[in-house]
């Protein structure tokens, strides 16, 4: 019957708890209650219904005016999260009191989008992006493809949520500067942050919102192939980059349109994979995770850093990414993060090969419950995150608090308000003039010069003299890169032999062999270029790896060069000229057997698409080096683990190597310039100072060689003794000047007893303890005490 259809229709559709409806609904039953009873046709139906319509027409327009205001009411309640000049918390609320468990689920899913340069990171791309996904790993290099799937979730989806766009921009997007471990040796934290501006304008420009860097893992063996994406072996040099980077990717405005959220990885100690090895168990005790480890995090997320990324790495039998004292207990309890992490790509479902989980189900429960906000192409929480919550074992609290960790950012982020990036040409948003200038000084920074027997270098040209450039990274333009090199173009950097010619043009004559390759047995060049070096004045031997031995998935069982390498070297030594070499490589080199063949030693790491051209000024003299190293290089790969800041020896004259000396080959801080610097000595401006008081130190530094030169000056901490013992001395600050010749620049450092004399137990807790200590500079030293 039709009446009974129409008065379904209307009880399902109607609000019956509004007053117009409740009294239509009323005596549509009734005509419905009698009809049935009188089996009346249909047209008797319908015409006592349209008669009870026009009975009440006048009464029905006046209640539905006020029930329209109610739902006009209603509505602008419901808008909150959509209205820009809402508190954020409000917004964050009323969205969440919006959606669905399943929308909620999916927020907390991070799929891809786009082809995937990354080979460790396996699996299909995904073609049909949900439009409640909570993010995605964003492969372009242009905002087209990026607006296509942010239009689906903002009218594709019932509620509107932004995607948040990830990417691992690790330096740089398309102007790539030189790798992190390089940029530590520069110790101008101000000029990574402009590099980190320019990578978030590029970035953001091309599509992505967050970038999944600075890794600040301390990493004190070269085996690691992640060695080359931090800032080496020291914690407090480490989180100074580290806060240098979160300033410069993130602006004091992230919802600013050139600036991207940032990501500190991999919490925890992932750096400290045992022998080198990717991926693989450390052991970890408290008192290390909070005296190394930490540090460098906690500055980060002082910094405001909107992200963390979970390990990898089982630490001490918890693997980092089911750590709830790591997740909650510190970083959010403790520090009062109130941003997300998000997992490391398929780090959930690993929990399985870890033994840690028994399944993905078990996997997704672990994770979260630890405080894993989001699961990077894990599958585990979009499959099992609705069965665990059924089941009681994830409550909605729980997934509540962790979706609005993700809106806040997505909210901070300003995704809501502009979700959608303005489509720009590339000549717009890469390679701008002042983005080249920032990576090539950066790159000239971080050149360390590790050797120059009888000031070989910078190499006269007074007699145009002929130079031998040889070597597989002569003229070699993409591994000059680095590992994550992001969306950089091989035809963008300039290689060795191109930035020589223009350096040295009219100046020396310059002629090519290649000599060897990176590795492998071939000799047959050896010949050619013994009979090319005897007709040269110096050798320039260009050598080093591939930009794909350091990186992720790339542990080296030695740091040592290849033998072919090493054999071309020692080749070139017979012919008796003066040889410089010059390495472009990711980690710390194993350098004892050729050291002593080479007149000089240059250290140009993998300088991005600057390329050879900081290098052909530092060998011309245009440039004065100024890199120190930001890690130890061992004489060998048998003496790792070794690093400037390890703890005191029981025994402090035995325990040593029988067959090698036991100091390292290039210390930590090591570095050479073209002028010579002479330390005065230390002052103090009193010998005791009580807790509260600040010590201001001096040391004065004069250039008494004929060229400016900038000079790093390192300030350590020694403790004589403590109740947990520290290091035989730690870094606490650090500051970088120009020097010009003839001048003398007065370095001070101010001491602040809880900040740099204090140390931190296995929980966490710093403390305070009178006593005699010492502030070192080079072989500078003086003694101080404090008391109460």
């Amino acid at each position: 019957m039709i009446c009974a259809t129409f008065y379904e229709s209307f009880s399902y559709n109607f609000n019956s708890s509004n007053g117009l409806g409740f009294m239509f609904l009323f005596f549509l039953k009734r005509a419905f209650d009698k009809n049935k009873s009188q089996k009346l046709c249909l047209t008797h139906e319908t015409h006592y219904i349209i008669n009870i319509m026009k009975k009440f027409t006048l009464i029905s327009c006046i209640l539905l005016g006020g029930c329209l205001s109610g739902v006009t009411a209603a509505n602008k309640k419901q808008s909150i999260y959509k209205d820009a000049k809402a508190p954020i918390e409000d917004r964050i609320n009323d969205l969440i009191g919006k959606m669905t468990l399943e929308e909620k689920i999916l927020q907390m899913n991070q799929y891809t989008l786009g082809s995937n340069n990354n080979a460790n990171n396996d699996g299909e791309e995904v073609k049909n992006l949900p439009s409640t996904v909570g993010s995605a790993i964003y492969f372009s290099e242009d905002a087209k493809l990026r607006n296509v799937a942010q239009k689906k979730a903002m009218e594709e989806s019932r509620l509107g949520i932004p995607i948040i766009f990830g990417y691992d921009v690790i330096h740089g997007f398309r102007t790539v500067y030189p790798i992190s471990l390089a940029q530590a040796c520069s110790w101008n934290p101000g000029l990574v942050e402009e590099a980190c501006t320019v990578a978030a304008q590029e970035a953001k420009m091309s599509g992505v919102d967050w970038t999944f860097s600075p890794m600040i893992d301390v990493a004190r063996d070269g085996r690691w192939g992640r060695v080359a994406e931090g800032y080496g072996e020291d914690p407090y040099t480490n989180a100074v980059f580290c806060v240098a980077s979160v300033k410069g990717y993130q602006g004091k405005d992230m919802s600013d349109s050139k600036r991207i959220a940032a990501c500190l990885k991999h919490f925890i100690g992932y750096g400290a994979s045992e022998a080198g090895r990717d991926y693989v168990y450390t052991e970890i005790s408290n008192q290390t995770l909070w005296d190394t480890y930490i540090p460098p995090y906690e500055a980060g997320v002082k910094a405001g850093a909107a992200t963390l990324m979970s390990s990898f790495n089982n630490i001490s039998g918890t693997p980092g990414s089911a750590n709830h004292y790591t997740l909650t207990e510190i970083l959010k309890k403790r520090w009062a993060h109130d941003g997300f992490v998000v997992s490391d790509w398929g780090a959930i479902p690993q929990l399985i090969d870890q033994g840690s989980a028994s399944s993905h189900k078990e996997a997704a429960k672990q994770a979260f419950s630890a405080g894993v906000e989001m699961d990077m192409m894990g599958h585990c929480y979009d499959k099992y995150m609705e069965e665990l919550v059924k089941e009681g074992k994830i409550s909605m609290a729980q997934i509540d608090d962790a979706v609005k960790r993700i809106l806040r950012i997505k909210f901070r982020l300003g995704l809501f308000d502009n979700p959608y990036i303005k489509e720009t040409t590339e000549k717009e948003r890469f390679l701008l003039p002042q983005s080249l200038a920032t990576a090539e000084q950066l790159a000239e920074e971080t050149i360390v010069l590790l050797k120059n027997k009888g000031n070989i270098l910078p190499l006269a040209t007074a007699n145009k003299p002929t130079i031998a450039v040889m070597g597989p990274m002569a003229k070699n333009r993409l591994d000059l890169l680095g590992s994550w090199f992001g969306h950089g173009q091989v035809e963008n950097v300039s290689c060795i032999s191109e930035a020589l010619e223009a350096e040295f043009a009219g100046k020396a004559n310059l002629i090519y062999s290649d000599g060897c390759d990176f590795d492998g047995e071939d000799t047959s060049k050896f010949s050619e270029a013994l009979e090319t070096a005897k007709k040269t004045d110096v050798i320039l031997l260009c050598m080093g790896e591939k930009q794909n031995w350091t990186g992720e998935n790339a542990s080296r069982s030695i740091i040592e060069l290849p033998a072919i390498q090493e054999q071309f070297i020692a080749e070139m030594k017979k012919v008796g000229k003066p040889i410089v070499l010059v390495l472009a490589n990711g980690r710390p080199l194993g350098l004892s057997n050729v050291e002593p063949l080479c007149d000089a030693i240059v250290e140009m790491w993998q300088p991005g698409i600057p390329g050879g051209k900081p290098l052909a000024g530092v060998l011309s003299g245009r440039v004065n080096p100024s890199g120190k190293l930001s890690i130890t290089f061992p004489r060998s790969t048998g003496q790792i683990p070794i690093y400037y800041n390890q703890r005191k020896s029981a025994r402090p004259n035995s325990g040593k190597y029988q067959d090698i000396p036991s100091t390292p080959l290039y210390e930590f801080g090591y570095g050479l310039s073209y002028t010579t610097f002479n330390y005065g000595d230390i002052k103090l401006a009193k010998e005791t100072i009580k807790r509260g008081e600040k010590l201001v130190v001096e040391i004065p530094v004069t250039n008494v060689g004929k060229r400016d030169g900038t000079e790093v000056i390192h300030w350590f901490i020694t403790a004589s003794f403590n109740t947990i013992t520290r290091p035989v001395k730690e870094l606490k600050y650090f500051e970088k000047q120009l020097i010009k010749a003839g001048d003398t620049c007065v370095f001070r450092f101010e001491i602040d007893p809880m900040r740099d004399l204090s140390f931190v137990n296995a929980n966490g807790e710093c403390f305070l303890e009178n006593g005699e200590y010492y502030v070192k500079v080079k072989d500078k030293k003086i003694k101080f005490t404090l008391t109460d």
